[in-house]
């Protein structure tokens, strides 16, 4: 049996070396997220990042958590010379699922407005519990910087 192997476009838009999601042809275009991602460079990743402030104090609720955690990684990012164009892959960490749900529209309105319209390869898992006991959300974000 042989296999076809096809070489992929360049990364990015333009010619530009920024990740690019990944569609397989004829399936739907997914909404606020990527089925995959490519991307050459610099890999910068952060641990499980949780929403608290500089002081470890958590919001009360879950939009409010996911709000400080999405500008947490982003400071974590920019150590490594990263920004919202370059993550590639979102993990999240939840602890329960309905009240991931019901925050969606202010999940949304919150990502955009701190990570702006790039949607990377995501995944949502409930877990029993995070390390923080006060924590509801926790991400581990990848980006890959262009050299």
């Amino acid at each position: 049996m042989t296999t076809k192997t096809t070489k992929l476009p360049p990364v990015g838009t333009d010619g530009d070396a920024l990740p690019r999601a990944l569609l397989p042809r004829g399936w739907p275009r997914p909404s606020g997220y990527a089925n995959g991602m490519t991307a050459t460079g610099r890999i910068v990743v952060t641990g499980g990042v949780v929403g608290w402030d500089v002081m470890g104090n958590f919001p009360p609720d879950f939009a409010a958590q996911a709000r400080q955690t999405f500008s947490n990684i982003l400071a974590i990012l920019a150590e490594g010379g990263a920004g919202p164009q370059h993550i590639v892959r979102l993990t999240w960490y939840v602890v329960d699922l309905d009240e991931y749900r019901a925050s969606l529209k202010e999940l949304g309105r919150a990502y955009r407005e701190t990570f702006g319209a790039n949607y990377p390869a995501m995944a949502v898992v409930q877990v029993a519990g995070l390390v923080e006991a006060a924590a509801k959300i926790e991400i581990e974000a990848t980006a890959v910087v262009p050299e």
